[in-house]
């Protein structure tokens, strides 16, 4: 397996990265078990590199995932696990976003259900208009700081709100993003071609993509006028 570096940081994963959303395990067509053995055969294959979150399946993928991760303790060092922090996780007032109460307290509901005392990456799931990111990134520097994540990153970020992430981070002296994860498919290009590929070069950015068959879309299985096959999530 070819191994990069995540951008500028010395940290090196594999150039796949297996993503554990599991949308058949939230359908009901993929149970528990077939979920683990995919982790396992993904990390004898040489992938080292495995992303979550704490709102797939309302919690239940990152479960999944720290059992196959406790069924492997003797590789769990090899291996760059991140989640993410952002998505609506229940019915309260501070169930959502990334306000330093949100990210303090989800880091530990997150490291619990994966097992772990620590994620390697940390990522901001989505921009939060509603808090400053003076307060997210301040959150997200303790988080590293008390060594709960080995580094921090952003998703779905425009390229306007990575240089304003990358200007905060740099002024107040907080760990600085050390990746972008945004969706980039033959649906969807544009945003990433034309502005956000330029701004992780230039500033040293890893660049992680998502759905890179826009959830099926692009299998060969779905076409244009007909219905999506039965076993289908779509």
């Amino acid at each position: 397996m070819e191994y990069r570096q995540l951008g500028r940081y010395g940290v090196r994963v594999s150039p796949i990265c297996l993503g554990t959303a599991f949308r058949g395990f939230w359908a009901g067509r993929t149970d528990e078990k077939t979920c683990i053995r995919t982790i396992e055969t993904a990390v004898d294959l040489g992938i080292n590199f495995i992303d979550c979150a704490n709102f797939y399946f309302g919690g239940r993928c990152e479960a999944v995932l720290g059992k196959a991760l406790a069924a492997m303790k003797d590789k769990r060092d090899n291996l760059v696990i991140t989640s993410k922090v952002w998505s609506e996780i229940g019915p309260g007032p501070n169930d959502k976003g990334t306000s330093r109460y949100h990210i303090m307290r989800e880091i530990d509901r997150s490291l619990k259900r994966l097992g772990l005392d620590h994620i390697d990456l940390y990522l901001l799931h989505h921009f939060d208009p509603d808090t400053p990111l003076e307060e997210t990134l301040d959150a997200m520097n303790d988080v590293v700081r008390q060594g709960k994540a080995r580094y921090v990153g952003m998703c779905n970020y425009t390229a306007a709100q990575v240089v304003e992430a990358l200007w905060v981070a740099d002024r107040h002296g907080f760990a600085t993003p050390a990746c972008l994860q945004n969706q980039y498919n033959l649906i969807h290009r544009s945003g990433v071609e034309t502005e956000l590929l330029d701004r992780c070069r230039r500033h040293g950015l890893g660049m992680m993509t998502y759905s890179p068959i826009a959830v099926g879309l692009l299998t060969g299985r779905c076409r244009r006028g007909e219905d999506p096959p039965a076993d289908s999530v779509w």
